[in-house]
């Protein structure tokens, strides 16, 4: 099995029964000294380096990898199973290749759930070299969780580009035929009640014709359910036509975004005002409010047309989510570097599978949802520089709290008078 030696420590091993007391104590203190750099330089080094011997267990880690295993400075790592400490890793594959020899460095990448969920590239060599058999492993792992979440991003960017231009186009080609549909409803619609109104003065003169004649009872019962069906499927038509409208315009508003106007503005005024609007609908759904909002809240800084836009947005889903019958809480607060809201619902709540399929456009649980709502509220968010946190229990409830940042404050230093 071949071993590592360098020119200094073989020139030393050469000589070493010629060596005296005080060569053998420089000798030591050189190799201390050596020893202190190079740990000092792997202790700088942000990459977590862990030594195995040839069955796997710690011989030296640096201060980096004991941070991203969760070690503590003092806790005691040295001689222990490198698969106790880092259970995703496939230690029995690196040992295979470490016996064959040949392959100098292996990488593999897997995501570890403690001491919180990271995402790692792992790079691995034999500390002999390519040569055959077993000296250990110098493992070397990279932290690539904010490295993983910029490419996610990147990927998210390029697919919104895409969907922007694919709204535009559908935006276009759409909006003209919606128009004139529902135009054409309207003058149906106009011509149906004037139909009724000349059938209720026909029945007021005495159930006669235009031409004096009686009109027979089964005609005129016909043609009154007749008007009737064709208003209810005048109704229906001109829905589905608000329902393919609403959805262009999610599209536009979820792909061509527009930079908040923040100013300072009352929150607690702001979801009351969303509440006034849309309590037309909770009533009719015979839902349940609960106002939590602070008393005395400080003005916030936001953009209130985008931040009631976001609120209109949970609370539709909120609504859609429960019941008759259910409980919607909206409430309100400070934090320590600005405000936060948050909706609740007692509506089933969302399957842990699903959350992590929240924030994407087009993943939606309801019959006749877009997808896009959820991504518009995230948009809106992050233009705020804020965070959405979401607590979901099943047959309990979902709460969605959006956390707002106070004004950027920018600190000067004092002025000092020049010195003379």
């Amino acid at each position: 099995m071949a071993s590592v030696k360098t020119s200094f420590v073989d020139k030393v091993l050469g000589r070493l029964t010629r060596l005296d007391a005080d060569n053998v104590r420089a000798l030591m203190r050189r190799l201390a000294e050596e020893r202190s750099l190079l740990e000092t330089v792997f202790n700088i080094v942000e990459d977590g380096i862990v030594v195995t011997d040839d069955e796997g267990k710690v011989i030296y880690l640096n201060q980096s990898a004991r941070r991203l295993l969760g070690l503590g400075e003092n806790a005691r790592a040295e001689g222990e199973p490198i698969q106790q400490l880092l259970p995703e890793l496939e230690f029995a594959k690196l040992k295979a290749m470490d016996q064959k020899g040949g392959t100098p460095v292996v990488r593999q990448e897997f995501e570890v759930t403690w001491p919180r969920p990271r995402f790692f590239r792992l790079f691995a060599a034999p500390i002999d070299g390519e040569a055959s058999g077993s000296n250990g492993l110098a493992l070397i792992l990279n932290d690539a969780t904010e490295a993983r979440q910029k490419e996610f991003e990147t990927v998210e960017s390029e697919r919104i580009q895409a969907l922007t231009l694919l709204a535009a186009s559908l935006a276009h080609e759409i909006g003209n035929p919606l128009n004139a549909l529902n135009i054409h409803l309207q003058l149906m619609d106009r011509e149906l009640r004037r139909l009724r109104r000349e059938l209720t003065t026909l029945r007021s003169q005495g159930q006669r014709t235009p031409r004096g004649r009686p009109a027979p009872l089964d005609a005129e019962h016909a043609a009154f359910s007749s008007v009737g069906k064709l208003e209810q499927f005048v109704g229906v038509a001109r829905g589905e036509i608000g329902r393919l409208d609403y959805i262009v315009s999610q599209f536009l508003q979820a792909l061509r975004p527009s930079a908040p106007k923040q100013r300072t503005a009352e929150l607690n005024a702001t979801v009351r005002e969303t509440l006034d609007l849309l309590r037309p609908e909770l009533d009719n759904r015979g839902l349940l409010v609960a106002e939590e909002l602070a008393d005395r809240l400080p003005p916030a800084y936001f953009d209130p047309d985008q931040i009631k836009q976001v609120l209109v947005n949970l609370i539709r889903n909120a609504m859609q989510a429960m019941t008759r019958g259910g409980l919607l809480t909206l409430a309100s607060g400070t934090h320590a570097d600005g405000h936060w809201f948050s909706v609740g619902d007692t509506g089933g709540g969302i399957p842990q599978e699903t959350m992590n399929q929240l924030f994407k456009p087009f993943h939606t649980t309801k019959k006749k949802g877009t997808g896009l709502g959820l991504m518009i509220v995230q948009r809106i968010v992050r233009s705020h520089h804020g965070r959405i946190d979401v607590e979901s229990h099943l047959n309990r409830g979902t709460r969605f709290r959006i956390w707002l940042p106070g004004p950027t404050q920018v600190r000067l230093l004092p002025h000092s008078p020049p010195t003379s």
